[in-house]
């Protein structure tokens, strides 16, 4: 059964966003978050041993799931969630109920603005996310929603109204978010600059998205935000949210929505090993060379109108293109399209709720039950 807390705080609880936390530790970061992350429900998918107990701070409203609920909420479908890596977040996607996904590292803390002000991420992205994106034509005053922003001159009437905005990617200082070999030439390098901007990355071009600090409208893109089959008994690592973000940024292309990029910044506190980084990246640095060109040159058919389609197009095209890279690929391919199976129970279009989603719906109406 998965763990649940019901907060003690006096604070409501929002009913549009859930926030996602993959961890091998107990969560005392969540302290200094307590003031922004209270009024949200927590998802915390226990990566690694499932006997390991994870600690977290009263006051919070959460489920934990650990390895063994995903095996028995999932059946044979687990296969596709990922051990021993980041990418198993996606569990928590699968399993919220909110519009709106906010994800975050459990080594990251709250930052401050250039004014001294501690910097409320799930504020800004959802923001970023409640306000149309503009991806057919830059404006060089970069988010013209803003307040204090506007269209600039000559920019055209009629692309004013913009896009929805799919998914907002936030930004850290402190430890930059580095490869290997880029952490072993500047393993001193530390980001200090505080760019006070969102803009929308435009239509076309692919970006490298980072899962610490990032949020999306779970009902317009939640399908593609599979982080992969990455990490234990896999041959490559690190690049679960590598992949997510070449996915959904192919498909929010295709859809027409909106992808953006800046603010809000977090302190990110704790640099990983370069070495260990470069035994699970050192593939996928040659990989990417070819896997990135490839989805540089995709157009998908009209007939893929929503996220689901979209990837389940994009899968078969992997498996038809990429496969001779390594038979990994087929493994990733096929497992794209398990967890779109299991996507679409959890998420049905219809009003059925297949009995695989109810296992987490009867966990969620089981007595709440504290962490010893």
């Amino acid at each position: 059964m998965a763990k649940q807390v019901k907060s003690v705080s006096p604070v409501p609880l929002n009913d549009e966003l859930d926030i996602v936390i993959p961890t091998i530790r107990s969560l005392v970061f969540l302290e200094v978050w307590r003031p922004f992350f209270e009024k949200y429900h927590l998802i915390i998918v226990q990566d690694g041993d499932p006997n390991k107990v994870i600690k977290v701070p009263d006051g919070f409203d959460y489920e934990l799931f650990n390895r063994n609920d995903i095996n028995r909420i999932l059946g044979p479908k687990a296969s596709c969630i990922s051990f021993k890596d980041g990418g198993c977040r996606c569990f928590g996607f699968l399993v919220s109920k909110k519009k709106y996904i906010y994800t975050i590292d459990d080594d990251c803390f709250v930052a401050k603005d250039p004014s001294g002000k501690d910097i409320n991420t799930a504020e800004q992205h959802l923001l970023n996310l409640k306000t149309p994106s503009t991806p057919f034509f830059f404006n060089t005053l970069y988010d013209p929603y803003r307040e204090g922003a506007d269209f600039v001159r000559g920019y055209p009437f009629s692309l004013r109204e913009g896009v929805p905005t799919a998914v907002s990617h936030g930004l850290w200082l402190n430890i930059p978010d580095y490869d290997a070999p880029t952490q072993l030439v500047k393993p001193l390098e530390r980001n200090s600059r505080y760019v006070d901007a969102v803009m929308t990355i435009p239509k076309g071009s692919f970006y490298p998205m980072c899962a610490m600090n990032l949020a999306f409208n779970r009902e317009l893109i939640g399908p593609a935000m599979y982080f992969g089959l990455m990490g234990d008994g896999q041959p490559i690592s690190r690049y679960d949210d590598m992949l997510a973000g070449w996915c959904s940024k192919l498909i929010c292309d295709h859809l027409n929505l909106g992808v953006k990029t800046g603010l809000p910044y977090l302190w990110h506190s704790k640099a990983s090993n370069p070495f260990v980084n470069l035994q699970k990246e050192y593939k996928g640095l040659f990989w990417q060379e070819e896997i990135i060109p490839f989805f540089q040159s995709l157009t998908l058919p009209k007939e893929c109108d929503d996220a689901a389609k979209c990837y389940l197009e994009l899968a078969k095209l992997i498996k038809e293109k990429l496969s001779h890279i390594d038979p990994y690929i087929v493994r990733l391919a096929d497992a794209m399209v398990t967890w779109i199976e299991a996507w679409e129970l959890f998420n049905p279009p219809e009003q059925a709720v297949p009995a695989l989603a109810n296992n987490v719906k009867k966990d969620a109406q089981a007595p709440p039950k504290k962490s010893k």
